[in-house]
């Protein structure tokens, strides 16, 4: 008994079709290209060669040069900045707390003896670190104290995703606060 053929199926024996040939390379697109590098190429020399001859220092005749004028002038800045000692980020941060911060945020942060990575922000993944005299760690006497910290550092420092971690005197982390 043969099975009845219905219209919609192939009959037995008929193969897949033939694959379509291979398209042929177009040599106008290599071509293109490669006169697009070569264009890419001497602009890139010609603005080099711009940049490069236009030095204001070897246009100066190294003989005219007046050496007296600037060695005051170099000689004052030394002062200046002898005269003004860097101050560290810690008392920076405090300065800020005592203007900004609340009462209790003020009591808390005269622990504070280190500040690290407050003026190093990119807004990406800011990264600040508080050491305090505080001992216990998060489960502590003082950890609420931590917390107060990291507060009036949000207070004081601004960042898109930043986070503060305070630190007691023995490195255990006192708490964490987003800035």
């Amino acid at each position: 008994m043969s099975q009845p053929q219905y219209p919609e199926q192939q009959p037995p024996g008929w193969g897949a079709p033939p694959p379509q040939p291979p398209k042929k390379r177009s040599t106008g697109k290599a071509v293109g290209f490669g006169c697009l590098g070569l264009l890419i190429v001497a602009i890139i020399i010609g603005i080099t060669a711009a940049l490069g001859g236009s030095s204001e220092d070897s246009k100066k005749d190294p003989g005219t040069e007046d050496t007296s004028s600037s060695q005051p002038e170099s000689n004052e800045s030394e002062r200046e900045k002898k005269e003004e000692p860097t101050r560290s980020q810690a008392d920076i941060f405090k300065e800020c707390v005592a203007q900004k911060g609340t009462p209790t945020e003020k009591t808390a942060v005269k622990h504070v003896t280190k500040v690290t990575g407050a003026d190093e922000r990119n807004n990406i993944l800011d990264s600040a670190e508080v050491f305090t005299d505080y001992t216990g760690g998060i489960v502590g006497p003082h950890a609420a104290d931590g917390k107060l910290i990291a507060s009036a550092f949000a207070t004081c420092y601004d960042s898109n995703n930043g986070i503060v971690t305070v630190y007691d005197k023995n490195g255990e982390i006192l708490s964490n606060g987003n800035y």
